[in-house]
């Protein structure tokens, strides 16, 4: 591994440990150049998985754009990062254990809004605005008083 600070090949780890939800390793590293430490994590790698688009286009997985669009449904809610990382590890962790090649987007979606559900009600009906594709007030008000009786 290569110091981020001098660039140089001889770290070692000092200390490891499982990350909260046992998916990965973090690692305390110390450059022997410069004596600075890093963290580093280590994941185990997946088999790429392709998400069926709703116009049937194919793209490969992509975690950041899972978490941005959490992060836009949370902007400015009392919502701490992270809930919003544990979420999406949760959403990533059974998307995987779907053990499929290829999900369809819609089924990511509803995961991500059974769980933001439970975390905020604003986040949620932000979330399924845009995901739904809300066309006008009416709509909207369904979704509301869909989640108010439940």
């Amino acid at each position: 591994m290569k110091c981020p600070f001098c660039n140089q090949d001889n770290t070692r780890v000092v200390d490891s440990r499982p990350v909260d939800d046992n998916n990965a390793i973090r690692r305390r590293r110390m450059c022997d150049e410069c004596g600075r430490r890093f963290t580093t994590y280590e994941k185990v790698e997946t088999i790429p998985m392709i998400v069926i688009k709703k116009d049937q286009n194919r793209e490969q997985y992509d975690r950041t754009k899972l978490e941005g669009g959490i992060l836009r449904a949370c902007h400015k809610r009392p919502v701490p990062l992270q809930e919003i990382n544990s979420l999406v590890d949760r959403v990533e962790t059974e998307i995987f254990n779907r053990e499929e090649k290829e999900v369809p987007s819609t089924v990511i979606g509803e995961l991500v809004m059974n769980h933001l559900k439970d975390l905020d009600a604003v986040a949620y009906v932000r979330f399924a605005s845009v995901y739904r594709e809300f066309k006008d007030v009416n709509t909207f008000m369904d979704e509301l008083k869909k989640m108010l009786k439940s």
